[in-house]
C-alpha cells in the first residue's frame, strides 16, 4: 500500500515527467493552426476541444490552489491556459462569422457560466477542506468525460478499418501522460488525479492496439469507392445493340443471291453489287 508523501522523490519525478509530456500534448495542434494561418481559414475545424481544454486547465488550477501541495499541477495547467487561449484567439480571428459566434457561445457556457458558477458556489456554500473535496469530484467527473470522448474515434476506426484520424504519436503521448499523472496522483494520495488517468491509460492502450491492427489494412470506404468506379466504367463502355434475326436482312447474302451465277436462269440480268450493310425491317 502506497502512503501519501512516502516517496517524495518519485512523486516529484512523475510530476515533472507529466509536465513535460503534457506540454508536448498541448503543442500537438500547432501544425493544424499553422495550416489555418497559411490558408487564412479554419476549414471546418471546431473550437470545442480548445475551449474544453481551457476550462479543464482552469478547473485543475482552482483545485490545486484549494488542495495545496500540488505545485506541478499549477505549472502545467498555467502553461495550458496560455496555449489554449492562443489557439482560441487564432480560431476566432480566422473563423467565419457563424463558427465565430458558436465559439463565443461555447466560451460563455464553459468559462463564464460554468467555471464562474463553480467558483461562486464553492466559495459561498462550502468551507475549508470540504470545498476542495467538492471541486476535486468535479474535476474527477469532468476528466472522466474527457477521456471517454475518444470512444467516437475508436468506433470510427473499427467501422472504416482506417487509422487516418487516429495519429499514433498523439495516442502514445496521451497514454504516456496518463501513466505519469496516474503515478503522481497515487504517490500523492490523490484519487481525483489517479482515477481519471486510469481510464485514460486504458483507452490509450486500446487506441495503440487498434492502430497496429488496422494500420496496413485497406480502408473499407476505399473498397466501396473502387467498386463504384468499376461499375461506372462498365456503364461507360459502348454496347453493341443486339440484332434480332427475324427483323434483319444481311444485304451481302442478298447481293450474292441476286448474281446470275447463283440463279437457275442463264439469261438473268446481273444486278449491281450492294454495299455490306444491314437494313432493319419493321415487323
Amino acid at each position: 500500500m502506497v502512503i501519501a508523501g512516502q516517496y517524495p522523490h518519485l512523486t516529484l519525478t512523475f510530476g515533472l515527467l507529466g509536465n513535460i509530456v503534457s506540454f508536448m500534448v498541448f503543442l500537438s495542434p500547432m501544425p493544424t493552426f499553422y495550416k489555418v494561418y497559411k490558408k487564412k481559414s479554419t476549414e471546418g475545424f471546431q473550437s470545442i476541444p480548445y475551449v474544453v481544454g481551457l476550462f479543464s486547465a482552469m478547473l485543475w488550477i482552482y483545485y490545486a490552489l484549494l488542495k495545496g501541495n500540488a505545485m506541478l499541477l499549477i505549472t502545467i495547467n498555467s502553461v495550458g491556459i496560455v496555449i489554449q487561449t492562443f489557439y482560441i484567439c487564432v480560431f476566432l480571428f480566422y473563423a467565419p462569422k457563424k463558427a465565430r459566434m458558436e465559439s463565443v457561445k461555447l466560451i460563455m457556457l464553459f468559462i463564464v457560466v460554468g467555471f464562474g458558477l463553480i467558483v461562486l458556489l464553492t466559495e459561498f456554500l462550502s468551507k475549508g477542506a470540504k470545498r476542495g473535496v467538492i471541486v476535486g469530484w468535479i474535476c474527477l467527473v469532468f476528466s472522466l468525460c474527457v477521456f471517454v470522448a475518444p470512444l467516437g474515434v475508436l468506433r470510427q476506426v473499427i467501422k472504416t478499418k482506417s487509422v487516418e484520424y487516429m495519429p499514433i504519436l498523439l495516442s502514445l503521448a496521451l497514454t504516456l501522460s496518463a501513466v505519469m499523472w496516474f503515478f503522481y496522483g497515487l504517490l500523492l494520495g490523490d484519487f481525483n488525479i489517479a482515477i481519471p488517468n486510469t481510464l485514460g491509460f486504458t483507452f490509450g492502450i486500446i487506441q495503440i492496439i487498434l492502430y497496429f491492427v488496422f494500420k496496413n489494412r485497406k480502408p473499407a470506404i476505399n473498397d466501396k469507392i473502387s467498386e463504384f468506379k468499376e461499375k461506372m466504367s462498365e456503364m461507360d463502355e459502348p454496347r453493341i445493340p443486339e440484332i434480332k434475326d427475324h427483323n434483319t436482312i444481311d444485304m451481302v447474302k442478298l447481293n450474292a443471291a441476286l448474281r446470275p451465277e447463283y440463279t437457275q436462269n442463264p439469261h438473268a440480268v446481273r444486278s449491281p453489287i450492294i454495299a455490306n450493310h444491314t437494313i432493319e425491317v419493321a415487323a
